[in-house]
């Protein structure tokens, strides 16, 4: 768009902590639509202040004129600063003082770590309405995908019962590449660190803890309640092996790491694990680098949101819609409704998800064997839906994989009926359990 801005037009100024991938392409958005932007909201966009560890690094965009501050937190005090954009990361350290410095000083706050909103969000959110100031965390949970605009406006009508994500690119890359390729984990692995799609340390993504930063963030938007990262139950995908993707696939499904959160009569459940999704749900299509949030309104019924998690352009998107609506005085509550509103999260007790739950074990291949492993289900009071043994063992010291899927039964009790069976002198490795969702409705 050509250069058409007003005199008199009112201008919002941005300070920008942080000028990794993220921050540059924040920079480099609001530089490229400045015009669309200021036509849209009415306000002028402008960055005036930035902080990073490097001055001398090429960022690949122009940082001439600007404030520049080593240290973030001054940055934040910067009174000619309206807006502070935190991109450091981090559950607490420097990003949470410069978050909690620029709410006293009754600046905005826009960030996209999802750690922090996490860990702190409730807290946070009581100092922006003290200040009358808001904080906007678009670019924390999906990426690209307006999922925190969904569920605070767009479904503010509706009752929601259910949150299902496909919340980390990275995992999601990995059980694509399993299922295409055969590869086991740790060789798909290998190619997505090689490019870039996962870090030196995956551990963050690989063992769940990314997704149930961003599930904990989800719930309390769909719920009205305080943020409860700690009662998120973890599983990663480590133990998923190339068998169990082809395994899910002979049963009609795909393997997914999802965050799930429901409200139940027991409490919020809330759940990151691997879990077999069948091939016709529209969620289980969702492949590669790609997220997706399934929500349930009781009047808008389901919606399925779908994009890029992750990365410079998407991310950036992210941060400048929530930029967009400060310039444009459109002002939320950090979580729908006032923090002293939220209820204190409730979560339903451990064990008590009812489920279809796939087993597979690793087991000596001759006689009593199935007796030995039925009767611990039975015990347990677990009916089997299906049983499958494949192949046969070359020598009496090889084992054979055995897959089981259950009718619904609850996880307390297939829990019990794991450490039963891994306790079986015929059981050779310890069992792979997997929530199995179900079918969806025609």
């Amino acid at each position: 768009m050509s250069e058409n801005l007003s005199e008199n037009q009112k201008s919002l100024k941005l300070g920008i902590a942080g000028l990794g991938t993220v921050g540059a392409g924040t920079v480099n958005l609001i530089a490229r639509h400045r015009d669309r932007l200021a036509a849209r909201t009415g306000t002028v966009i402008r960055v005036v202040a930035v902080s990073a560890r490097d001055r001398a690094k090429d960022r690949g965009v122009d940082l001439s004129g600007l404030t520049w501050y080593d240290n973030a937190v001054d940055l934040a005090k910067d009174p000619d600063v309206d807006v502070v954009v935190e991109l450091i990361g981090g559950s607490g350290g420097i990003a949470k003082t410069v978050c909690e410095t620029a709410l006293a000083g009754a600046k905005h706050v826009v960030t996209a770590n999802k750690a922090l909103i996490a860990v702190h969000g409730t807290a946070l959110a009581g100092l922006a309405e003290a200040k009358n100031v808001s904080i906007g965390y678009e670019a924390a949970v999906a990426g690209g995908i307006p999922v925190i605009k969904a569920l605070r406006e767009g479904l503010a009508g509706n009752t929601v019962s259910r949150v299902t994500g496909i919340l980390n690119g990275t995992c999601n890359y990995i059980l694509t590449g399993m299922r295409r390729t055969g590869a086991d984990f740790a060789a798909v692995l290998a190619e997505a660190q090689k490019l870039g799609y996962a870090e030196a340390d995956p551990g963050f993504d690989v063992d769940g803890i990314d997704t149930a930063h961003k599930l904990a963030i989800l719930a309390s938007l769909a719920f009205g309640v305080e943020v409860n990262f700690g009662a998120v139950n973890v599983e990663g995908i480590r133990q998923i092996s190339a068998a169990d993707i082809q395994y899910a696939e002979d049963f009609g499904y795909r393997i997914k790491l999802l965050g799930i959160a429901r409200r139940t009569a027991a409490g919020i459940e809330q759940t990151v694990a691997p879990t077999m999704v069948p091939v016709a749900a529209p969620i289980a299509k969702v492949d590669g680098v790609f997220n997706a949030v399934a929500l349930d309104g009781d009047f808008v019924g389901p919606v399925l949101l779908e994009g890029r998690g992750a990365g410079a352009g998407p991310t950036a998107s992210a941060v400048v819609a929530d930029i967009a609506d400060i310039a444009a005085g459109r002002i939320a509550p950090v979580f729908g409704v006032a923090a002293a509103s939220l209820s204190a999260s409730e979560a339903a007790p451990g064990g008590s998800h009812l489920g279809a739950y796939y087993l597979r074990l690793m087991v000596a291949d001759k006689p009593g064997v199935m007796h030995a492993v039925t009767r611990v289900l039975s015990d347990n009071r677990i009916s089997v839906a299906s049983m499958r043994q494949f192949g046969r063992a070359k020598t009496a010291a090889d084992s054979v994989p055995v897959v089981f899927t259950t009718h619904e039964t609850n996880e307390a009790a297939i829990s019990a009926a794991l450490a039963g069976i891994a306790g079986l002198d015929v059981v050779t490795e310890p069992p792979v359990m997997l929530r199995i969702e179900p079918q969806p409705e025609a």
